[in-house]
């Protein structure tokens, strides 16, 4: 059997093969999945990968299995980790961790203003992958970031740096790592004027260094000559294909209640109305993550949130037994609704601290009021991914919960009239690394995936 393209998707613990087919005719065709566990603990990661192409034979009841070209996500040996240092946290700072976020980066360290010896102690514990400084408008404040980029020089890791901040400070910034073993990006900067967010050059030179310098779990050099593309964070080939769905369909946000964190993708510039409220910009495609709210690793944290004694008032039974047999996926009715309540909780805080609202400041002329945060009013479609929200059988009703439970209407929350969407086969990282190099083929895969009876 042979089929066109092949896309890994290769995960902290899970690897997933999807196979496609027909890419460049008018209908081409997503052919089925295989997946292995991912063998960064054995020491080459090309092991679940062969283990999920065997699975995906299997599946398909083929004998033998080729394909024309692979391609691949990577959230393996702990995905992206980032740290960004910038020059006043609500503008060059938050701009930088959009950014950072949108690509698909996990951030373990956020600064304002100049470095201390404690910021650079943490960042050598933390050893990130990647280090991003901001700061300064265009041809605006220079000095913060010279002195940040000094001190980063200075680090024996030789972490990869994107500078994405006053463009004044480029020549200055080169010399600082000249010869210093930190591989440098110039970027545009993230901020470059008062009130103006450009994200989206800055997310794709770091999609662009997590491939160059960033993919390295074992044996993942090997996984590099077998794909034909672009290796990207798992998380930023689900923003990419929220962002082709946006381009063809408009407004919508893409919700993945995982095992660890609940990550939403918005693409929205949101309403008139809201904007001239808005108290600081939003970018139009947003990423958030929330590592407390998961469903196996975080399990006990979305527990205590409901309250365990009201969790099992609501369910009717105990819940104290589910804890002793709990595993990742839920089989028996008491569990399937067990996780379904505490995904609706997920979703629901998530989207609480995802989304903006509306807040009544009093001044000398009265009461005036003022909006933070991200716009999802006018969002049309809301699309469940990930294992929850494609598996669970009340999936649609959770993600309709949303709109229902902005009872004060302050919350800038998606409205009732938003259709609800899911992607029945599971594909939306594996199309967002596809719509890079078959953009066409990618909608029409993730058109079906969207309309499947799932």
């Amino acid at each position: 059997m042979n089929v066109d393209v092949l896309v890994a998707e290769i995960g902290s613990t899970t690897t997933l093969i999807n196979a496609f087919d027909d890419i460049g005719g008018d209908r081409p065709r997503f052919i089925g999945q295989g997946q292995a566990p991912t063998s960064v603990a054995e020491g080459d990661v090309r092991v679940g990968l062969f283990g999920a192409i065997e699975d995906l034979k299997k599946n398909l009841g083929a004998d033998s299995f080729s394909y024309g070209e692979m391609l691949a996500t990577s959230s393996a040996a702990g995905g992206l980790k980032m740290t960004v240092h910038g020059l006043v946290y609500d503008m060059t700072v938050r701009a930088a961790k959009e950014a950072a976020l949108g690509a698909g980066a996990i951030i373990h360290q956020v600064t304002a203003g100049r470095l201390r010896r404690a910021d650079l102690k943490l960042v050598c514990e933390i050893r990130p992958n990647l280090i991003m400084i901001a700061g300064g408008v265009d041809y605006g404040e220079r000095d913060t970031a010279i002195y940040n980029a000094e001190m980063i020089r200075t680090l024996e890791h030789k972490t990869p740096v994107v500078y994405a901040g006053n463009v004044e400070n480029h020549e200055e910034i080169q010399l600082i790592f000249e010869g210093s073993g930190h591989p440098l990006y110039l970027v545009e900067n993230v901020y470059p004027k008062i009130d103006l967010l450009n994200v989206e050059p800055a997310r794709a030179v770091i999609q662009q260094a997590f491939e160059e310098h960033i993919v390295k779990a074992p044996g993942m050099e090997y996984v590099r000559d077998m794909v034909s593309g672009s290796i990207i964070p798992t998380p930023g080939a689900v923003m990419e294909a929220a962002k082709l769905l946006y381009r063809h369909i408009g407004d919508l946000m893409v919700i993945d209640v995982g095992g660890a964190t609940t990550d939403i993708h918005s693409v929205t510039e949101g309403s008139e109305e809201i904007a001239r409220l808005l108290v600081s910009p939003e970018p139009v495609a947003k990423r958030t993550v929330e590592g407390d709210l998961g469903l196996y690793v975080n399990m006990r944290n979305v527990v205590e949130m409901i309250g365990e004694e009201k969790l099992a008032d609501e369910l009717g039974f105990a819940i104290a037994p589910i804890y002793e047999t709990y595993r990742a996926v839920p089989v028996s009715d008491e569990e399937i609704r067990f996780v379904e309540r505490l995904t609706r909780e997920a979703v629901l805080h998530a989207t609480t601290r995802h989304a903006g609202s509306l807040r009544y400041i009093y001044g000398p002329t009265g009461r005036r009021t003022v909006a933070e945060g991200k716009d999802l009013t006018t969002v049309k479609y809301i699309i469940g991914t990930g294992g929850a929200l494609t598996r669970l059988p009340h999936r649609r009703e959770i993600m309709a919960s949303i709109a229902r439970s902005n009872e004060s209407g302050k919350l800038l929350f998606p409205k009732e009239t938003a259709e609800i969407r899911v992607d029945g086969h599971y594909i939306m990282a594996s199309l967002g690394v596809l719509s890079m190099r078959h953009p066409e083929a990618a909608y029409a895969l993730l058109e079906q995936s969207l309309q499947s009876p799932a």
